[in-house]
């Protein structure tokens, strides 16, 4: 069973950074991608950045040249160095990771979440 563990959130001052961390285990022997989702409260969940399968990244508006999303070699962490970080920025912040098994469907996953609090 794949499963994701967030780690690095915290609270930071307005302009300052933080590096987010997924890690995961349990991937089959199928394609995965993986990516940041964030949740304002009371809010639906909202694309952060993410590499696909191919190992394209790709990442929401508000975050092109503050975020950098980076995999390791194994594919099996993610990492999401944010900088420039505003009160906008505070919420709860995701791991996500879908798995493709030819002929079986795919399977999504979460993380329990990292909280990021700007001030």
């Amino acid at each position: 069973h794949v499963q994701l563990v967030e780690s690095g959130g915290g609270s930071v001052q307005a302009g300052g950074s933080l590096t987010l961390s997924c890690s995961a285990s349990g991937y089959p022997s199928c394609s995965h991608e993986m990516s940041w989702f964030r949740q304002f409260p009371g809010t639906q969940r909202e694309f952060v950045s993410g590499v696909d399968s191919e190992g394209t990244t790709n990442y929401a508006d508000y975050a092109k040249g503050r975020f950098t999303v980076t995999q390791d070699n194994a594919g099996t962490t993610l990492h999401l160095q944010m900088t420039g970080l505003t009160p906008d920025d505070t919420a709860t912040y995701f791991c996500k990771t879908v798995v493709r098994c030819s002929g079986l469907g795919q399977v999504v996953k979460w993380g329990k979440g990292t909280q990021v609090t700007v001030s």
